[in-house]
């Protein structure tokens, strides 16, 4: 009762605020900020910005503020905040698993089965941890199936080039209960001067896949390397490299979505096991989970840990899957309807009439359809900067110039906690800023236009002026 009293407070003191701080808050955009925005040839009219120090009743800027625009990967400020208030920063994802059957003499004599609950972190690793466990066990040998229960989510079927045509993107991968190290692959290249190739290696380990295991080294600049390779994906089966690699570029990686979605659950799994020295006499298949309790389980890190590497990496898969996991817990059924509602509901309930105009899509901001507002994103951050979840969020977010999507950025170093969002006619920013005068100021910026991707300079230029306490522009004198 007392969480949804305060929320409703929040949403009246919000609107009251936005609403009495229009007239006050400047109507220009800082002279650096339009100078860089000439310079890209963006119409001002493309952008919208919220800058406000935290706490404070009126915004230093507001710049089409309440104007819908598509936020790209910001989205997932909303989606990580709400799922820390609903959920804490403390939960876990449990992944049961079953031998269903008798054990003896390293044989089991039935299934091993395991149920999906939308865990995002079941990567490499963890799925030989799992596979290890069952070991532990005293199983070497399964002479059932592999029974895969994948029905805690509900999703409709897409091809992963529906978005962009990038169908090999491992950002492009779709949400699903039980997702195996998001579907994808790794290739790693280490070159071999001696015998004049690059080795190359492939984790996880995929039943019936061979790839090929070298590729000439070259001469000259690192360049576009993953060009070079001419990498042929056409065949699931038979990843081929038909190029050269050359050889200063040193060890590289590419992650590469596996061409055959569908399969790879059944490959990895068969793969890692054969490669643990484990024997499966029967096939890997979907299927439903008994109803019993489960021999074992598996939890994830805890979700504090998983917002980090959401925000910080802006990884869409990951986000997806607690966008469905609220779902789930919140109304019984991983659809993406039915999160959709989730969100709107809290958004609603925390921001009022602030909220309208805003359209929800999948939770990762991968959508042209997903709208909001700067004004909406700035009350979502003031908000969590007095929540009890403020350190979990801010310490998600891409540290300027030093780590994550950031790490390259020409904001003040250090300076700046924001969430980056980039599309092809997106790019944007939201987050937090610290000025020179130790002031905090929540700050928003989004770009819409076919060429915002020229966008970045204008942003980091109003980042650089929020860093030096957002001053006004001085009058001029005749």
């Amino acid at each position: 009762m007392w969480e949804r009293v305060r929320s409703c407070t929040l949403a009246i003191v919000g609107a009251l605020l936005i609403a009495s701080s229009t007239a006050a808050a400047p109507r220009a955009l800082p002279s650096e900020v339009e100078a860089a925005l000439e310079r890209a040839k963006l119409p001002r009219d493309s952008l919208v910005v919220v800058v406000q120090e935290v706490g404070a009743r009126t915004p230093r800027l507001a710049w089409q503020a309440q104007r819908p625009v598509n936020p790209a990967s910001l989205m997932k400020l909303i989606t990580t905040d709400a799922a820390l208030d609903l959920l804490g920063p403390a939960w876990t994802w449990t992944t049961p698993v079953w031998l269903r059957g008798t054990v003896h003499d390293g044989v089991l004599d039935g299934d091993l089965v395991i149920k999906g609950s939308g865990d995002p972190t079941l990567v490499l690793e963890r799925v030989w941890l799992l596979l290890r466990r069952v070991q532990q066990l005293g199983v070497r040998e399964i002479r059932g199936d592999i029974v895969l229960d994948r029905n805690a989510f509900s999703v409709p079927e897409q091809s992963p080039a529906d978005f962009d045509g990038e169908a090999l993107r491992p950002y492009n991968v779709r949400a699903d209960a039980l997702l195996l190290n998001y579907r994808s692959l790794v290739f790693t290249f280490t070159p071999d001067p001696a015998r004049g190739v690059a080795l190359i290696s492939t984790d996880p380990p995929l039943a019936g896949v061979r790839a090929d295991l070298s590729v000439p080294l070259a001469s000259g600049s690192c360049g576009d390397w993953r060009a070079a390779l001419k990498a042929d994906f056409s065949d699931a089966t038979r990843p081929r490299f038909t190029g050269s690699y050359p050889g200063v570029c040193g060890e590289q990686h590419w992650p590469v979505a596996h061409a055959d979605p569908k399969s790879f659950n059944e490959r990895m799994l068969a793969g890692l096991w054969s490669e643990m020295g484990g024997l499966l006499r029967g096939s890997v298949h979907d299927g439903v989970a008994p109803a019993t309790p489960p021999t074992f389980e598996v939890q994830s890190p805890t979700l504090g840990e998983v917002v980090r590497d959401i925000n910080k990496y802006s990884n869409n898969v990951m986000a997806q899957q607690l966008f469905l996991t609220l779902a789930l817990l919140q109304r019984g059924q991983g659809t993406p309807e039915a999160a959709r509602e989730v969100l709107a509901l809290w958004l609603a309930e925390r921001f009022g009439s602030i909220a309208q105009g805003s359209v929800i899509d999948n939770g990762s901001g991968l959508s042209r359809d997903t709208r909001v507002s700067a004004q909406l994103l700035a009350r979502v951050l003031q908000d969590a900067w007095t929540s009890s979840v403020m350190s979990e969020l801010m310490s998600s977010l891409p540290v300027s110039g030093i780590d994550g999507t950031l790490r390259r950025s020409n904001a003040p170093i250090g300076r700046a906690h924001l969430k980056t969002g980039s599309l092809r006619d997106v790019a944007g920013v939201a987050g937090y800023v610290l000025s020179a005068g130790g002031r905090r100021f929540v700050l928003v910026a989004i770009v819409n236009h076919p060429n915002a991707n020229a966008a970045r300079p204008a942003l980091d230029a109003l980042v650089k002026w929020a860093a030096v306490d957002a001053r006004p522009e001085p009058k001029t004198t005749e």
